[in-house]
C-alpha cells in the first residue's frame, strides 16, 4: 500500500496551485452565444464538489482546510457574485441543469441563492426536465443531484443504474478515454462521490476490482494523468481499495513543484489562461484523489492496528 504521506502531499500541493490561480475560474459573461456562457461554470462546480469532499472526509491539514474555505468563498463571492451569476446563467438558458448542478455543492456547504432554488423546483416539474437528452451516466448524476437537493428524482436512480456502460460489465479491453470518463463518473454518482462505497452494486464492484488495476496500469504507462487521477478516485471508492503504490508514485512524480498536475505527459506551454484551462481539471482531480485515498488509507491502517 502507498505511503499515506505521499498521497496527502499530492492534495496539499494541488490546493496551493488552485489557490494561487483562483482567478482562472473567472466567467466570461460576454462570450459568443455559440461558444456557450454556461461552459465556464463547470470548473466552479467541480471545485465546490471537491472542497465538499475534503471537508466531509476530515483528513485535511489546517492549511488545506483553510485554502479550501478561501477558494469556496472566493468562488461564491467574486466569481459567482454571491450566486447572481448562476441566476444570470439560468435566465440565459432556462432549462439548462448546469446552474443547478453548480449550485448544489455550494448549498450543501451553507451558501444560499433563493432564485436558483426556485428555478430548480420549477424545472423539476416540467416534462422538459425528464426529456432533456443526456448520456445514461449524466442522467444518473442529475437524478442523484435531485435527491441530494431534496427533490424526488426524475427518473428514479434505481431505473437508471442498469442503463450505463459500466452496469453491463462489458468486455474490459473495449475501454477508451470517453468510456473511461463515463465509468469514473458513474462510480462517483453511485457512491455520492465516495461517501457510500456500498452504493456500488456487488456485480459492479467485483468487475471494477478485477479490471480497474489493469486500466490504471494502462493509463499510467500512457501518462494520461487526468484520467489516471479519476481512476485513482474510483479505486478509493471501492469497498476494498488497492491504493496502488506504483500508480500513486507515478502520479505524484508527474506533479509539478508548484502543485499543478499536467493532463497528459508534461506541462503545456502557452499563455497563462490557456495553460490554466488545460491544467485546472487534472489538478482538481489530484486534490480529490488525494483526500479520498488519504481517508481510505488511514481507515485501513486503523483496521490493521
Amino acid at each position: 500500500m502507498t505511503d499515506t504521506r505521499l498521497i496527502h502531499n499530492v492534495g496539499a500541493g494541488a490546493l496551493e496551485w488552485l489557490w494561487a490561480h483562483r482567478d482562472g475560474f473567472e466567467l466570461e459573461p460576454d462570450v459568443d452565444p455559440e461558444v456557450g456562457f454556461l461552459e465556464r461554470f463547470k470548473p466552479i462546480g467541480e471545485l465546490a464538489m471537491i472542497c465538499k469532499v475534503l471537508f466531509r472526509e476530515g483528513v485535511a491539514g489546517s492549511r488545506q482546510a483553510q485554502l479550501a474555505r478561501q477558494l469556496l468563498d472566493h468562488a461564491w463571492r467574486e466569481t459567482l457574485d454571491g450566486g447572481r451569476m448562476l441566476v444570470r446563467g439560468q435566465l440565459t438558458e432556462p432549462l439548462s441543469p448546469i446552474p443547478f448542478e453548480v449550485y448544489l455543492p455550494f448549498k450543501e456547504l451553507g451558501y444560499s441563492q433563493p432564485e436558483i432554488e426556485r428555478a430548480a423546483v420549477l424545472n423539476h416539474r416540467l416534462d422538459s426536465w425528464v426529456a432533456f437528452e443526456a448520456t445514461p451516466t449524466r442522467r444518473l448524476g442529475l437524478s442523484a443531484f435531485q435527491r441530494r437537493f431534496g427533490l424526488t428524482p426524475k427518473p428514479p436512480e434505481a431505473d437508471l443504474r442498469d442503463t450505463t456502460w459500466l452496469a453491463r460489465t462489458p468486455e474490459p479491453w473495449t475501454v477508451e478515454g470517453h468510456i473511461a470518463y463515463d465509468v469514473t463518473h458513474n462510480v462517483f454518482h453511485l457512491t455520492d462521490w465516495g461517501e457510500r462505497p456500498d452504493g456500488l452494486p456487488p456485480g459492479t464492484a467485483d468487475y471494477l476490482e478485477t479490471w480497474l488495476p489493469v486500466w490504471i496500469d494502462d493509463w499510467l504507462d500512457l501518462e494520461r494523468w487526468d484520467l489516471l487521477g479519476e481512476l485513482l478516485v474510483v479505486d478509493a471508492c471501492l469497498p476494498r481499495p488497492t491504493l496502488d503504490e506504483r500508480a500513486w508514485e507515478g502520479f505524484a512524480a508527474a506533479q509539478q513543484p508548484d502543485g499543478a498536475m499536467p493532463a497528459l505527459r508534461t506541462m503545456p506551454e502557452g499563455a497563462p489562461d490557456e495553460v490554466f484551462d488545460i491544467v485546472y481539471h487534472p489538478t482538481l482531480v489530484a486534490a480529490y484523489a488525494s483526500v479520498l485515498a488519504t481517508s481510505r488509507s488511514l481507515s485501513l491502517l486503523a483496521e490493521a492496528s
